[in-house]
């Protein structure tokens, strides 16, 4: 078997092993396939005339001056952390098939990057949000989307997802689909399971038959996540809301308005889904954020006179 056939062989295993195995999203293995091939097409750049090396044969050195040619060219540290992330998850794959020994990847570190601090609604700004005030199907149905985003921190990918029988309205909780196709149980608070109760009793008008999910479109299909953004800012504007309104905003709010009553940041990562406590603990950097404002005004010695 030709070079190019064999390289071809493992990069549609590698798809197979992402997409079914893994069961990655379709625009997730997108992602990771878009930055291997950006790494292969600058090795091949590299190797200008001569022959491009092969993938198992790439040295650690290489994976270097990649990275450092990308952050010359002005790539943030967040997107080289990507990156490098994508291709060490292909070498990881090689090992595991043994057809390399060692990841080349595994002590390459990227630039460190500032962690933006995640932006969030104020409890004043989510009441105005939330407070609709219309029995349309399709409001009744935005109410509910917005209560369970803001009730249970769900990701806007884990909310279009959601089947009719992931709602367990005894347990006051919803099943969620997460990332790596990870299961989790998130509470539901009591205004959510309202709104999602006036519509369910709703929701077969709009529902085609048979169609599974919980928030469908006018055409009666499962809601797309580019028609939940659309109708976030159509209640934005609606409500006269002058900040910018997101599903992931909403998320961020749960998050820190739940760590900043309760403080349990185990229980906080729980709920999100994230893999890693540090991804967490951003919140408490806003929470921090929040204090500090409050002692500026509150201390003696600490007003400005």
């Amino acid at each position: 078997m030709a070079l190019n056939e064999f390289v071809d062989a493992i990069f549609a295993r590698y798809h197979y092993h992402l997409f079914s195995e893994k069961r990655y999203s379709p625009r997730t293995v997108s992602s990771y396939e878009h930055d291997l091939h950006d790494f292969m097409a600058w090795l091949e750049q590299q190797a200008g005339a001569a022959e491009p090396p092969s993938p198992l044969a790439i040295q650690t050195w290489q994976v270097r001056q990649w990275i450092s040619h990308l952050h010359r060219k002005g790539l943030s540290g967040k997107s080289l952390q990507r990156k490098l992330s994508s291709i060490r998850r292909f070498y990881r794959f090689l090992v595991r098939e043994n057809l390399i020994e060692h990841n080349p990847v595994v002590d390459v570190q990227s630039p460190k990057h500032a962690r933006k601090l995640p932006d969030t609604l104020d409890v004043d700004t989510l009441e105005r949000l939330l407070a609709i005030d219309s029995d349309d199907i399709l409001a009744v149905r935005d109410r509910a989307v917005m209560e369970l985003l803001y009730s249970s921190g769900l990701r806007l990918a884990e909310l279009v997802g959601l089947n009719v029988h992931d709602v367990d309205q005894r347990q006051q909780q919803v099943c969620v689909i997460g990332k790596g196709n990870k299961e989790r149980y998130v509470p539901v608070g009591r205004m959510a399971l309202a709104a999602l109760r006036e519509w369910l009793q709703q929701r077969g008008a709009l529902a085609a038959l048979n169609e599974p999910a919980l928030f469908v479109s006018k055409r009666g299909t499962r809601l797309h996540p580019r028609s939940v953004q659309f109708r976030l800012n159509h209640w934005r504007l609606q409500q006269g809301l002058e900040q910018h309104v997101h599903p992931h905003k909403l998320r961020h709010s749960f998050a820190s308005h739940v760590l900043e009553s309760s403080g349990d940041l185990r229980a906080v990562q729980e709920m999100l889904g994230h893999a890693d406590i540090s991804t967490t603990q951003i919140y408490t950097h806003l929470d921090f954020q929040h204090l500090a404002t409050v002692y500026d005004k509150a201390h003696p010695r600490a007003k400005k006179k």
